[in-house]
Formats: structure tokens, C-alpha cells, sequence
């Protein structure tokens, strides 16, 4: 059974995570309004991280926690390929209260 839940979230803090073993790997902070969670994401083939900062995103939550180079990710920021495989975030296309729930 697939126990995720979808919830928009606001990413309040981003930056490079160059410790990383895959590439283009970025730290991001999220704002799901109850809560406040972590994400290893790899945006950095389509985005930088200042351009990530006040973005809503999707994320899948209750997975679990991961440890990626002694980052602790909480959620999995939810992304689509583009035309070359790289993940395009998903998200609202106007904002949306945080911690709403995908139905």
C-alpha cells in the first residue's frame, strides 16, 4: 500500500548540496504550514537556488527519512522529466495555502 501524502509546501531556504554523491543537488527548507521539513532535491539542472526560494512545490510526505551526506531529507520534492530527464519541480500554478493536501 502507498502510504505518501501530498502536500504543497513553500521553500522558505535553498542552497547548493555539493556533498552530495549525485549531482546538482540542492538543500531546500519547506515551509508545509504545520510543519516545517527538509528535502534533498536534485534541481540544479534547472534551477538555482536563489530561484527556488518562495516557490511552492509538491511533496510526498510520511516516507521516511533519509540521510544524503549527513543532510537529513524528510520529504520528497516532487519533480517530472524534461526533454533531456531532468527533474522539473511540480507545483501550483498560483499559490495555494501551505500544507494543502493533493487530492
Amino acid at each position: 500500500m502507498f502510504d505518501a501524502e501530498f502536500k504543497v509546501g513553500t521553500v522558505e531556504k535553498a542552497e547548493d548540496f555539493s556533498e552530495a554523491e549525485k549531482p546538482e543537488m540542492a538543500k531546500l527548507w519547506i515551509n508545509l504550514g504545520e510543519e516545517k521539513v527538509q528535502s534533498a532535491a536534485q534541481t540544479g539542472y534547472n534551477y538555482k537556488p536563489e530561484e527556488l526560494e518562495g516557490r511552492q512545490v509538491i511533496c510526498a510526505t510520511n516516507l521516511g527519512n533519509v540521510r544524503i551526506a549527513g543532510f537529513k531529507s524528510e520529504v520528497l520534492t516532487v519533480g517530472v522529466p524534461d526533454e533531456d530527464g531532468n527533474p522539473v519541480l511540480v507545483g501550483p500554478d498560483t499559490e495555494v495555502p501551505e500544507g494543502g493536501e493533493l487530492y
